[in-house]
């Protein structure tokens, strides 16, 4: 922070809610600006003379102006400045500077230098910058080569390492309305960038961005905040996005785009900071003070607003946010923070600056527990994401397997027991069924999905994951088939200990009423779990396969505890001699035995394949599970069908004894008298559906199917009618699982 006699470090004492001055002066110009790196062991300060340019009022950078990199060792509550620092970067001013840190140990440095006299015009280039290992030492300046590193005089450029090996450089160019993005292998030549648009289109720039990657994910994720300049645009509307986030994702060399504000919310400089342990992004931004309605003038300050979402779909919420610094003076303006990602013991810290009042303000979130499962064997929902597609390659072939990698996918860590999706089946050539096993084990002799020839069908699978990560997908059938891999959540690695944890068994064959007499009309049949084939006897839910096979008419079976009665729902429902599978979640009956029920006035084959358990007792942890006996919570056949493309939402939270802090619920969805083919969706409500399908139907089908999915901030689960027809949904919830 700027005082009497120069920039000097300070550190935060929270419990008196103060900054204090260390007495470390870092520079004494004050015609600087800074950035600030702590890599563990340093703190790295890189300050740069400021010279602004705007686009009516271009400004060169100016020569002899040196911006220098000073380095703190950090013992016994002193900072201690590194010996041969300050080195100098550049020694041309800029209007701003970032630095980071490759996997070699060198800092890396990108400023914007402007170049040209009034008369003759003004050009700016994107420059970097690398020292050797540590910051001892930089070379020569250089400027990123090609068209597309062009920038206006007042455009900015930003650094981030990501991907354990790599570095990024993203700056604006609001004249050709593009974001750009270059990137380099750490090791490889200074030179060798690779240059792409991180977003473009008409309004898509401006000068504000900040950007930040989580070095410890897998897939490499960047995101970045930055400034449209929609509110530069006489035409533009309230609902254009005045403030993005763009999410690059290595594996498909891709940015997504998401809004964080909008033209009405009328916000500007934002900042974003990565919570990975609560898998949640915040977005910090200057707007108008609360009291004041409407969007005076673009980039108008008065108070820091916050926005959170998830970092798996950043889906922000509408509206400006929670105020979360204000001034009685509206001026607060420049929001900072950390680069690093936060920790539920480092909790947020923000600052920010009101240049008319002169002094700094500041917002310190505390330690936030978390609010996902830690405990061994405990559910982690994600947001539906699909992980396998065979109809981008090639089918797989008849008698044949295809493996996909689920630890270490994005949004999933590497330590993960066992993993929740959703299988399709598509384009089958020939009847026949997969069996779903973890990578590197011997296929089992039970199965995951029926088809026939030329049918779509879907299940729900709950399958171990093996010490590479990895599920293989055994295709039994004499024809080839697509397939198609929705995860929706996965359980934590380790060994199981607390109630409501899950223990993935087999998969192993508990019942096949094959080998002895079909079950008959309006019968029942119990089947004994607890204390069978590693399941112990204490067990409070169990997860299996259910196989109706060979009917003699249509009909529906109801799987529940034994000793208890019927439910009026329904696990699988089938036609006459079709063979349709459904996962399903049960209690336990107290005799250790689950019952089943043929509502059909024919007989029918059973079969169950157990794929896990979950351990009794009382379930407290986060992410434990919380079996409920099947109840119905939604069924429009006593209202109204479900139109085309429609939604339905319905509300988990605080009913029929479900309390507020659910991560995820389980049910089964029945779809039934629909008006044309189509598959639905469910997702957390108030986010973005996704492109991954729950159940899939074709006219007047009725088809269920087991849906685990995370329940959205407002309590609810929504259901999207993807299909030009209307169709009435019901479900049946078996259970959940418990929030932070």
């Amino acid at each position: 922070m700027w005082t009497a006699g120069g920039w000097k470090i300070h550190k935060l004492n929270r419990a008196a809610k103060q900054w204090v001055d260390t007495g470390v002066v870092v520079d004494s110009r004050a015609n600087t600006s800074a950035d600030t790196l702590w890599d563990g062991t340093h703190l790295y300060i890189a300050h740069h003379v400021v010279t602004i340019s705007t686009e009516d009022g271009p400004k060169a950078s100016r020569p002899d102006s040196p911006a220098r990199l000073y380095r703190y060792t950090y013992a016994d509550g002193k900072y201690t400045r590194s010996s041969g620092f300050p080195t100098t970067i550049t020694t041309n001013s800029s209007e701003s500077m970032t630095i980071d840190k490759d996997s070699t140990g060198a800092v890396w440095a990108t400023w914007t230098q402007v170049s040209g006299v009034p008369t003759g015009g003004y050009t700016s280039a994107v420059m970097v910058n690398n020292s050797a290992a540590g910051g001892t030492s930089w070379g020569t300046p250089q400027s990123l080569s090609g068209e597309s590193a062009a920038a206006a005089p007042d455009d900015i450029s930003s650094i981030v390492a990501f991907g354990k090996n790599k570095i990024g450089v993203m700056w604006s160019d609001h004249t050709t309305g593009s974001v750009w993005w270059a990137t380099r292998t750490d090791g490889q030549a200074a030179t060798s960038w690779k240059v792409q648009s991180a977003v473009r289109g008409p309004n898509q720039a401006d000068d504000h961005l900040n950007i930040k990657s989580l070095q410890a994910d897998d897939s490499g994720r960047v995101f970045a905040a930055v400034k449209t300049s929609f509110d530069m645009n006489s035409t533009a509307k309230n609902s254009d996005p005045q403030l993005q986030l763009l999410v690059f994702k290595p594996a498909t060399a891709a940015f997504e785009k998401y809004t964080i504000s909008t033209i009405k919310d009328c916000h500007t400089r934002p900042q974003i900071v990565l919570d990975p342990e609560n898998n949640k992004i915040h977005a910090f931004q200057s707007g108008p003070a609360t009291t004041v309605t409407g969007c005076p003038y673009s980039g108008v300050s008065g108070a820091i607003y916050q926005k959170t979402a998830s970092l798996d779909n950043p889906v922000f919420p509408a509206g400006r946010g929670t105020p979360v610094i204000q001034d009685a003076s509206p001026s607060v303006n420049n929001v900072t923070t950390t680069k690093q990602a936060v920790t539920r013991e480092s909790g947020v810290v923000i600052l920010a600056s009101d240049d008319d009042e002169g002094r700094y303000w500041f917002s310190d979130f505390g330690a936030e527990a978390t609010n996902t499962a830690t405990a061994p064997g405990t559910f982690v929902p994600v947001s539906p994401t699909r992980l396998l597609d065979t109809r981008t390659a090639s089918p797989v072939g008849p008698n044949a397997s295809v493996s996909f990698k689920v630890a270490g996918a994005p949004g999933i860590p590497n330590g993960v027991s066992a993993v929740v999706f959703n299988l399709t089946v598509t384009q089958p050539t020939s009847f026949g069924h997969i069996r779903a096993y973890p990578t590197g084990t011997s296929a089992p002799s039970t199965s995951n999905v029926n088809f026939s020839a030329n049918q779509t069908v879907a299940n729900a699978v709950t399958v171990p994951v093996t010490a590479d990560g990895s599920v293989t997908l055994l295709n039994t059938s004499t024809g080839s088939t697509h397939l198609i891999a929705d995860v929706s959540g996965y359980y934590l690695d380790g060994t199981p200990a607390v109630p409501g944890a899950f223990v993935p068994v087999g998969p192993s064959r508990f019942m096949d009423t094959r080998s002895s007499t079909p079950l008959a009309a309006n019968a029942t049949r119990s089947f004994q779990v607890a204390g069978v084939s590693g399941v112990p006897a204490d067990a409070s839910a169990v997860v299996f396969n259910l196989t109706a096979t060979q009917p003699t008419s249509f009909g529906h079976i109801r799987a529940y505890p034994s000793g208890t009665t019927a439910p009026s729902t329904s696990s699988v429902n089938f036609l006459k001699d079709e063979t349709v599978p459904n996962l399903v979640t049960v209690p336990i009956g107290s005799d250790g035995k689950v019952t089943l029920m043929n509502t059909s006035g024919g007989t029918t084959h059973v079969i169950a394949d157990v794929s896990g358990y979950y351990i009794g007792g009382t379930p407290t942890a986060v992410g434990a599970f919380v079996a409920t006996k099947p109840s119905r919570f939604v069924d429009t056949r006593s209202s109204s069908p479900v139109g085309a493309n429609s939604v339905l939402s319905f509300q988990v939270t605080g009913t029929s004894g479900i309390p507020a802090k659910v991560s995820a619920v389980v049910f089964n969805l029945t779809v039934t008298q629909p008006q044309s083919f189509g598959h639905i969706r469910a997702y957390p409500s108030a986010t973005t559906a996704p492109n991954t399908s729950n159940v899939n139907f074709s006219q007047n089908q009725t088809v269920a199917n087991s849906v685990t999915v995370p329940v959205g901030t407002d309590g609810k689960v929504s259901l999207l009618n993807s299909s030009s027809g209307s169709s009435h949904l019901i479900s049946d919830l078996n259970g959940y699982f418990l929030g932070g």
